[in-house]
């Protein structure tokens, strides 16, 4: 049986991604985005959308949370990559402002060591996060960067959909170590994209295929 959230969501998302480049329709752009949002995050983002985020949590204990898989991450990593993906992108590329990481004491509150974006990461590495990360700390650094991503776009004028990211930019993920690297390519792929596509992925759609990997990986700790 089709889950029919996930279908909505993928329809919303493709009206999405039809209607960006109409200026005329840039409100019922910012609606579709936020309840497409509101889903791969918990319900305390988003009160009045269905919660992917939230079902995922509902069914997962802390094995399952931490759970490694041969040749895959665990849903530790997913979640907290795909957080600290929207929270550089966001705060750095299209808003030019502080990460939520520093502004919130993070890195301490969430027990880890590591800052970048993961891309980089070894096995070792991942299975250290993976072990150490705090739990509900990782829940708190989720809602708020999904609350700031809100703050974000309702700020955005119609005309800004269309700019691309200054090369200074690209230049601070580097600088101040959000990028690693080794994961140098991923300033080639932003630095391509306007904020609309940034808004398409990663600020949604990397949310959720990171989810639905999430979803995966627990029922294959079940079998």
């Amino acid at each position: 049986m089709k889950d029919l959230n996930r279908v909505y969501w993928n329809e919303q998302f493709k009206i999405l991604q039809d209607t960006w480049s109409k200026s005329n329709d840039f409100e019922k752009c910012i609606d579709i985005f936020l309840a497409i949002h509101g889903m791969v995050h918990s319900s305390q983002v988003s009160p009045t959308t269905f919660s992917f985020e939230d079902e995922l949590w509902n069914k997962m204990n802390e094995s399952a949370f931490r759970k490694l898989f041969i040749e895959e991450q665990s849903i530790a990593w997913k979640l907290w990559h795909s957080a600290r993906i929207e929270d550089i992108t966001m705060n750095i590329l299209i808003a030019n402002e502080s990460q939520v990481m520093t502004n919130g004491d993070w890195t301490e509150k969430l027990s880890i060591n590591f800052y970048d974006t993961g891309n980089a990461m070894n096995e070792n590495e991942i299975e250290q996060l993976s072990n150490s990360i705090e739990m509900e700390a990782l829940r708190g650094y989720r809602n708020s960067v999904g609350l700031r991503t809100i703050e974000i776009v309702k700020s955005l004028k119609p005309e800004e959909l269309k700019n691309r990211v200054e090369p200074s930019r690209l230049k601070r993920l580097l600088d101040e170590g959000a990028v690693h690297n080794e994961a140098a390519w991923l300033l080639d792929y932003w630095g391509k994209k306007t904020y609309s596509g940034l808004l398409l992925m990663p600020a949604s759609r990397h949310l959720f295929v990171h989810l639905n990997e999430s979803f995966r990986l627990l029922a294959k700790r079940a079998r």
